[in-house]
């Protein structure tokens, strides 16, 4: 049994003995929600005292990444920038998607307040939103052990990404070294958190039972909310793919659905953007991309960018504030939308439950909103991220046309090119 099955059913099983003992007999109920709390609390710390030094392993070698394949030619330096714009627009459509969806489908407010009580929000009076000028005071950290020690996620980002482009600066090898350590660290953070994901179904049945036994059925329905929720941002933005591929990459609409819809069909089935590569492969080539091109394009696209990743990771730790009415201002939604962009660029080739808390805990942190909803959240995770996927497969479909398109080497549709010599620097 897979391990987002056995979290999955560990969440249900949570739920279900939580809520029937708070109907059945409470006083059973309060003796047994003393022993999970602090299992669900110590598995929720084991998995945080990772993220800070994972966090900014990936963002070095994210970034040596992009900085090598902009290096790497023309089609490399615009598939790039392709990247990073829809990276950045992708997280502002999470923000936007996020008040829409909450206006047509608003949550209960029954539900909404028994399930952040349950999950520990604030019931005294609200703490103030930080104004601009001390949110942006608090961006350069002057001590940067400190920022760590203290989850000052933002200024931690900040330096990593300064010294991350610090390190493109140095000669070959001592750059090739230094990125190899950073790359051997995040190594090592991922054999632990390997480790704490092994009992994640025992965390997840904890911290279930906690918000079953004080939230009752409401906590199902919350949770019903956030999935159909999460999904339609993850599907609106796919949906947005479709009018760049065909007013950019100048293809007709019919045939790149036709193109992707083998692809997006394998996404649903694998839940990986890896596995459906060659299937990716031959629907750019049945829209005129030539092999040459998309051997390049594609493969970058498949190790920098998760499309759906910023709206979702924002979505997520969005909800979580408006589940425990977190107040956010302007420079909250800001830090949030920037670190969306960013934390996804070096967590595309992670497990799902991994980067599920790589990509959101630190935009998350940074907006100050509590990590600890989000542990009950990877149980619903494998629901939203068919929508992930299927969001990453079509877009990286669309990236080859529209690469293909600027650079002048797309063909007609159906005039696919299998030879995969270099490609033009243009």
């Amino acid at each position: 049994m897979s391990v987002p099955v056995r979290i999955l059913l560990a969440l249900a099983l949570g739920l279900g003995l939580g809520t029937s003992l708070k109907e059945t007999d409470p006083a059973a109920a309060a003796r047994v929600l003393a022993f999970a709390e602090p299992v669900g609390g110590m598995w929720l710390d084991a998995l945080r005292m990772m993220i800070v030094p994972l966090v900014l392993s990936l963002l070095v070698i994210g970034i040596a990444s992009t900085a090598d394949a902009a290096r790497a030619g023309g089609i490399a330096a615009r598939t790039v920038a392709y990247i990073l714009v829809t990276l950045w627009l992708s997280s502002c459509a999470g923000w936007l998607l996020s008040e829409l969806f909450w206006q047509i489908a608003p949550l209960p407010k029954a539900a909404g307040a028994a399930l952040g009580k349950a999950l520990g929000a604030n019931s005294g009076p609200l703490p103030p939103v930080p104004g601009i000028g001390e949110f942006l005071r608090g961006i350069v950290p002057p001590n940067i052990v400190k920022a760590a020690a203290e989850d000052q996620m933002l200024g931690l980002i900040l330096f990593g990404g300064l010294f991350g482009f610090a390190a493109m600066k140095l000669d070959a090898d001592r750059r090739d070294r230094l990125v190899g350590a950073f790359d051997a660290i995040a190594e090592a953070m991922l054999v632990i958190i390997g480790w704490v994901l092994w009992v994640a179904p025992l965390g997840v049945l904890a911290l279930a039972f906690s918000v079953g036994a004080k939230a009752g059925l409401a906590a199902a329905g919350a949770l019903g909310h956030y999935v159909l929720t999460l999904s339609a941002i993850g599907a609106a933005v796919t949906l947005f793919v479709y009018p760049a591929a065909v007013l950019v990459g100048r293809i007709g609409l019919g045939p790149f659905a036709r193109a992707v819809a083998p692809a997006q069909a394998l996404a649903i089935s694998t839940q990986s953007s890896l596995a459906c590569l060659p299937i990716m492969l031959k629907g750019a080539g049945a829209i005129g991309v030539p092999g040459r091109v998309s051997a390049l394009t594609m493969p970058m696209a498949v190790a920098l960018m998760r499309t759906t990743g910023p709206a979702m990771n924002l979505g997520v730790a969005l909800y979580v504030a408006h589940w425990l009415g977190v107040p956010l201002g302007p420079a909250q939604i800001a830090a949030g939308i920037a670190l969306g962009a960013t934390t996804t660029l070096g967590a595309v080739s992670l497990p799902g439950q991994v980067s599920f808390l790589s990509s959101i805990a630190p935009i998350a942190i940074a907006m100050g909103v509590p990590v600890g909803p989000l542990l009950l959240l990877i149980a619903v995770e494998p629901i939203p991220d068919i929508f992930r996927t299927i969001g990453n497969v079509t877009n990286d479909v669309a990236l080859a046309r529209v690469i293909a398109r600027l650079t002048g080497n797309a063909g007609a549709p159906g005039s696919f090119e299998s030879e995969m010599e270099a490609p033009r620097a243009d």
